[in-house]
């Protein structure tokens, strides 16, 4: 099972000093973020992809490609990559070459991301967002496995004879995740193809993601990729650490209250209680995930955010020093009893390149 972190790349004023860090300080402290990520033996970090204030990370490939060169073993993944208004031709090209910067260690989260106003920036309508994902998609699956396409659609020109370069690694195209928080097309979309699912598991109580993940499950087992508890499922989630739980509510509080994503809403309390925020000691964060497979069936890749709401880099740093040090290898050792044999790991570049040889069960062959 892959342990990692997720970031939005929010530029939010720390609310106990007033201070909001510049870009350039938010940028590079994602990059830190990031290599201290590998330091503490987390093996994935996925960044986000946003076009407008108060966010940063608008350029992913840009970014990971930076973080390729300053670590060796991270996976090196988004959160979200639009596949609704970046062209897939273009993602099929930028992240191809991230995949042979990085010697495979590249995967992505196909998301519509969560901002209305990008679509007629990059020159399309919200009214077909999920039939830009659908086609995008297909045509993004075709890139990275045919040399060469001829393409007709309906949300971009043709394509006659068209190679996109550089071709994948190994003749082996990234793992794809797609992400969603509300859509059931986009989780058959995920199944159809055998691809993984991806539910960042934030916002909404377990029930709403039970529902899109069952689905998912099921139309994966339908679709002949195999059984439903072999479907490539990813979570996300958030946490706050601190030795003890007092001290974590204490100092998070003002972060959470003032938070732009869920501030002067809820109390942190009910928001913990509905939702699966963790704030508390590192044995409350372990039992609290321990309980997600409960919830939703053994599952791949487990993300946290920590690093949103104003917190300053010297607490995040802090936060994955506990994640890596007294969190995940429990979870690792907890998440691996009694999973069963049949079902896969996370799909990485060298699983999927000997599935292609057929050196490996059949399910991984499915997720190529």
């Amino acid at each position: 099972m892959q342990f990692g972190i997720f970031s939005v790349g929010d530029l939010t004023p720390d609310p106990t000093t007033g201070r909001t860090p510049s870009e350039a300080e938010r940028i590079k402290a994602m990059v830190t973020i990031a290599q201290k990520a590998e330091e503490v033996g987390l093996d994935v970090f996925a960044t986000g992809e946003h076009h407008n204030p108060p966010f940063v990370p608008s350029s992913p490939t840009t970014m990971l490609g930076y973080v390729a060169a300053r670590t060796e073993r991270l996976i090196l993944s988004t959160a979200t990559t639009l596949i609704t208004t970046n062209d897939p031709v273009k993602i099929a090209e930028d992240y191809a070459m991230l995949q042979h910067l990085s010697d495979g260690r590249t995967d992505l989260v196909l998301g519509r991301g969560n901002t209305g106003p990008v679509y007629p920036w990059f020159g399309k309508d919200i009214r077909d967002g999920i039939a830009l994902a659908v086609e995008n998609y297909a045509l993004l699956h075709r890139l990275w496995r045919e040399d060469v396409v001829d393409w007709q659609g309906k949300h971009r020109t043709p394509l006659q004879s068209f190679t996109s370069t550089p071709r994948p690694l190994d003749g082996v195209p990234p793992f794809v995740w797609h992400g969603s928080i509300r859509s059931p097309e986009i989780a058959e979309q995920a199944a159809y193809y055998g691809d993984g699912f991806f539910a960042n598991n934030i916002f909404w109580p377990k029930e709403h993601y039970q529902r899109l993940i069952g689905l998912y499950r099921r139309r994966f087992e339908h679709y002949g990729h195999g059984s439903a508890d072999q479907a490539i499922v990813g979570l996300g989630g958030q946490a706050f650490l601190r030795k003890n739980s007092q001290d974590a509510i204490r100092e998070f509080r003002p972060y959470f209250d003032n938070a732009p994503v869920y501030g002067h809403g809820p109390s942190l309390e009910d928001f913990m209680a509905e939702t699966p925020l963790i704030v508390g000691s590192p044995q409350q964060v372990i039992d609290r995930t321990l309980r997600f497979r409960e919830d939703f069936g053994d599952y791949q890749r487990q993300l946290f955010l920590v690093d949103h709401a104003g917190l300053p880099l010297k607490t995040v740093l802090e936060q994955l020093d506990l994640l890596g040090g007294e969190v995940v290898p429990v979870l690792r050792e907890e998440f691996a009893k009694g999973r069963p044999a049949h079902v896969p790991d996370a799909p990485t570049h060298a699983s999927l390149v000997a599935a292609r040889a057929g050196d490996v069960p059949s399910t991984q062959e499915a997720t190529r």
